[in-house]
């Protein structure tokens, strides 16, 4: 970002979508909800003219430009939570986030997010790009997702890696336990994901506004009622794994949101609370020195402790 404007060619594939949703699908590092405030204080222009309404829809040809405020100081509290800080340098880190974690501070989580610890124990060393409650943050995992996530120390760090995730050049593999046994060994899923206009809090195939979305799927292991996966992102959607597992009948184990309606909080005895996916691996190239960085995280206890009591029931 330069000059704290940002300037979008609207494609054939953006016809017809909502203005804030233009911009939350088009820019890396600004959220649909920032982009809604920035519409309604008339930052946002189509051809040159403000527009102020978020349900705007955008054609092919149209150019939005937005300006970007600077950071607001920050009134998000840093808070003294412990982190596993798998890497860090003086432009990105990389954290293992526990499950239970909400990544960023909102309505119901003030606190205790991972964006209160990183503020504690990298003060003032992160990127300004995504907002005053999203210091840093450069992409998200689910609240009841564990595992690795990059942080972003400065605006140039924020906005190499952005463009890396906007290009599908990141490496990111999950591993999931999903419900029944997947017949293929390997599959690929490629089914664009939109809003669920029926229920706000989902995603869904073909919802509304949808777009491209790819998962690549393979079989580590088969279990009687449950199937081990490893999942890798070509493109990053919220809730993509969750959305297209679902979607193929295979819904992941513990999944409250997309699981089925009547499933058990329990596995093998063991209550999980939540999706059991993990990301266990992420790769990117460093901002600064142009070096391939991997880096792999184990599975959480809670994980490990049903994949026992599976195995032992083979």
């Amino acid at each position: 970002m330069e000059d704290n404007k940002l300037s979008i060619a609207a494609s054939s594939e953006d016809a017809g979508l909502r203005l804030d949703a233009f911009i939350g699908y088009n820019t890396d590092e600004l959220s649909r909800s920032y982009a809604v405030k920035l519409i309604e204080k008339g930052l946002v222009k189509i051809n040159g003219e403000a527009v102020k309404s978020k349900k705007h829809q955008v054609s092919e040809g149209d150019i939005v430009e937005i300006d970007v405020p600077d950071p607001e100081i920050l009134e998000v509290e840093p808070e003294d939570i412990p982190l596993e800080i798998v890497y860090e340098d003086d432009d990105v880190a990389v954290i293992n986030k526990p499950r239970g974690m909400v990544v960023h501070p909102g309505p119901g989580n003030w606190s205790g997010t991972l964006v209160n610890a990183i503020m504690h124990h990298m003060g003032d060393s992160l990127s300004s790009i995504n907002g005053v409650i999203r210091p840093g943050i450069v992409h998200r995992i689910d609240k009841d997702t564990s595992g690795l996530l990059m942080i972003a120390k400065n605006d140039k760090a924020h906005e190499s890696l952005a463009a890396q995730l906007k290009e599908h050049s990141v490496t990111r593999e999950y591993t999931a336990l999903v419900y029944d046994n997947i017949k293929e060994d390997e599959l690929t899923i490629d089914a664009p994901i939109g809003r669920d206009e029926r229920n706000r809090m989902r995603n869904a195939v073909n919802g509304a506004a949808a777009r491209n979305a790819v998962t690549h799927i393979k079989v580590l292991e088969r279990f009687t009622k449950y199937t081990l996966v490893k999942a890798r992102l070509e493109t990053g959607r919220t809730h993509q794994i969750r959305v297209h597992m679902a979607y193929i009948h295979h819904p992941l184990a513990g999944d409250e949101l997309y699981g089925p309606r009547k499933a058990s909080d329990k596995i093998e005895g063991i209550k999980v609370s939540g999706q059991l996916l993990h990301a266990g691996t992420l790769g990117f190239i460093h901002p600064t020195t142009g070096e391939y960085l991997e880096f792999h995280s184990e599975l959480p206890q809670i994980f490990s402790d049903v994949l026992s009591k599976l195995k032992a029931g083979i």
